[in-house]
């Protein structure tokens, strides 16, 4: 039954981004199906948005239809498998010319890469490409590892949980060969001789190494290491087969890769990579030992607009560093009260358009997806169009924020020990110093600050005299269509479930 309809879902979305033959690439992350399209003016995204199980659609390098965590996993097969019968099968029909339609894609992707395409950006999404796929493993890893904490804390099944511990831990100490294997394959080098220059960063032999005068240890460096590695493999390795002839290439190159970014690694990136790891850690402490209640009220205000610029992928590394060297990581708790503040003001639109069906019903259809921490159809369907809505939830999410890093200056540090999780999603993963009940109260409290303010500040200051004018009115049964909330500093509405384009939307 459940693949019956995961089938449904992928049949009636396929024809809408242009059919197989329009289909290019096929992938999935957390909560998005992303579509490499061939060309973009054959999706009909009027009538995308408008199917019940689509949450809201991103037009970025990939198109992104966002389904919701757990569906997109399942449908994902499903749609590949029709993409390829459809590709086997006769080709569809079209109703231009193949002249005009390579013109058309060719107009489009080279408006979208001169308004995305920038170096900064580009690097970003890059690294991004190298976390993003750990991350259901960061999840399991870490869900199994709270499970086992609280299993010792409670003196249960202790025969049991040295193997918990052995599961939960063993992804964690290879981390980071799998990212010198994605960062390899990401910069378009050998995978396989990504991961193993990373390999020699978690050896245990390097312990019999000496660089700048002191002994390596076995992970120094960890997941920035390895990605300097593996970039610095995938740079020799296209030296090698610009310059290395084909008769001696299968021997040549492989060994050279390794051997010159080896030495490299231990001599050089393993010290340096581990100085700046540490750097990093030793900072997120600091800055919330120190200034907790001010660092959470500027890092939980921002985040919304961080994503919104696609610069918040800049923390995957860092957040990534924090759990491999104490076992969570401090700012991702902080950073999930800006949702917290995205439910809140959602609530609180909810309440004073009570007139107008259409807001209401999108609220009612995306408030759950929201708890358990998925933002998009909130922000880019409610907040975002609104204009200032967007602002008073970011007023939310400083609050929460300030709380939780309030609790972490007085000494009680609420961390995740995984990424991408948030909101009520987030409590299976998270840890601190002192105990788990201590630190899912403190979470716990901090959600609700973000929600009351981000509600109290939506209802009072989230709507101009105008704007309820314009928005609290049933359009639909005055004129049969749906009411127009007014983007930020306008009176005129517009559709609340087609937002204005994001640049690069949360996947928190």
């Amino acid at each position: 039954m459940a693949d019956s309809k995961n089938r449904a879902i992928a049949a009636a979305i396929l024809p809408l981004v242009g059919g197989a033959s329009n289909v290019t690439s096929v992938a999935h992350c957390m909560t998005r199906l992303r579509l490499g399209l061939a060309d973009r003016a054959l999706v009909d995204e009027d009538a995308l948005k408008a199917l019940p199980d689509v949450m809201g659609v991103v037009d970025d390098e990939t198109y992104q239809i966002v389904l919701g965590p757990g569906k997109v996993a399942r449908v994902t097969p499903e749609f590949e498998e029709l993409v390829q019968d459809g590709k086997t099968a006769a080709p569809e029909p079209h109703t231009v010319t193949a002249d005009e339609l390579a013109a058309q894609g060719a107009e489009l992707r080279a408006a979208r890469k001169a308004k995305n395409a920038t170096p900064f950006k580009l690097f970003l999404r890059r690294i991004a490409n190298i976390f993003v796929p750990l991350i259901p493993a960061l999840i399991g890893c870490g869900i199994i590892a709270g499970i086992n904490g609280l299993l010792i804390n409670l003196h249960w099944l202790p025969g049991v949980t040295p193997a918990l511990a052995a599961i939960a831990s063993g992804f964690m100490a290879l981390i980071a060969v799998f990212v010198g294997y994605n960062t390899a394959k990401e910069f378009g080098g050998t995978p396989i001789l990504g991961g193993a220059v990373a390999a020699i960063i978690v050896y245990a032999g390097v312990a019999n190494i000496e660089a700048f005068g002191q002994k390596l240890s076995p992970g120094q460096g960890g997941v920035l290491g390895a990605l300097g590695a593996a970039v610095l493999a995938t740079y020799i390795e296209k030296w090698c087969r610009k310059w290395v002839p084909e008769a001696v290439d299968v021997l040549v190159t492989p060994t050279l890769t390794v051997l010159v970014s080896g030495l490299v690694t231990i001599f050089g990136l393993m010290f340096v990579a581990g100085e700046v790891s540490t750097g990093i850690g030793t900072a997120a402490n600091w800055l919330l030992d120190n200034t907790g209640a001010f660092a959470g009220l500027v890092l939980g205000g921002l985040f919304l607009p961080l994503v919104m610029l696609g610069l918040h992928q800049a923390l995957i590394p860092i957040h990534t560093t924090l759990i491999e060297q104490q076992g969570y990581t401090v700012l991702l708790p902080v950073l999930a009260m800006a949702g917290a503040g995205q439910v809140g003001c959602a609530i609180a639109v909810f309440k004073r358009l009570k007139h107008n069906k259409s807001i209401r019903t999108t609220i009612k259809s995306a408030l759950p997806a929201g708890f358990l921490g998925v933002g998009e159809p909130l922000i880019y369907g409610v907040s975002l169009p609104l204009g200032r809505p967007f602002i008073t939830a970011c007023v939310g999410g400083a609050a929460g924020g300030a709380f939780v890093g309030f609790f972490s200056m007085i000494g009680d540090k609420v961390g995740s020990t995984a990424i991408g999780p948030s909101g009520w999603a987030l409590f299976p993963l998270l840890d601190g110093n002192k105990g788990l009940g201590t630190t899912v109260a403190i979470y716990g409290a901090g959600l609700l600050v973000g929600y009351i303010v981000g509600f109290v500040a939506t209802y009072f200051f989230g709507f101009s005299k105008q704007m309820l004018v314009d928005l609290n009115v049933d359009s639909q049964a005055a004129a049969g269509e749906s009411p127009a909330p007014a983007p930020a500093g306008t009176t005129e509405p517009t559709e609340p479930t087609e937002p204005k384009e994001p640049k690069e939307p949360a996947k928190v």
